[in-house]
């Protein structure tokens, strides 16, 4: 799978393990940055990972900061991105079965990284359960295009 994966300051260190296991699990990763523990403003590489997966560089895509907080909200402001912050096996099924989620977010200062391992392989093998959840999904979608949606 094409996997884009980003991160701010506070993940760098998560964002490179995790960058490796997926590679040593075979899956084809674009690493977005940051390029180091120096503060960064989390909004642009959010925006990064969410512009290749919306733009079909990426088929899914990780963004990771302190909390997952930050980097939720700004991914979702990608039209076609529905990035979900998780932290537990449930939440992160649950993104993937019941809403399709094509963003995973979550926060290094909340998980630590063998945690975040886990939860990133059960969200990558969860396939969405489409059926009832279809429906709602779409209608997240057509948000993208609401001619009340702010240009």
């Amino acid at each position: 799978m094409k996997i884009a994966i980003a991160s701010d300051h506070a993940a760098v260190e998560m964002r490179t393990t995790l960058a490796q296991h997926l590679r040593e699990a075979g899956h084809d990763v674009t690493d977005l940055g940051c390029p180091d523990e120096q503060s960064v403003d989390y909004p642009q590489y959010a925006e990064a990972v969410a512009r290749a997966v919306s733009g079909g560089a990426a088929e899914r895509g990780v963004a990771l900061c302190g909390t997952g907080i930050g980097m939720s909200m700004a991914a979702n402001k990608v039209p076609g991105v529905r990035a979900a912050l998780v932290c537990d096996p449930f939440t992160t099924r649950m993104s993937r079965e019941h809403n399709d989620a094509n963003v995973l977010c979550m926060g290094a200062r909340v998980i630590e990284t063998e945690t975040a391992w886990q939860l990133l392989q059960l969200w990558l093998e969860t396939e969405f359960a489409g059926d009832r959840h279809a429906r709602r999904v779409e209608q997240i979608n057509q948000l993208d295009t609401s001619p009340n949606r702010p240009a």
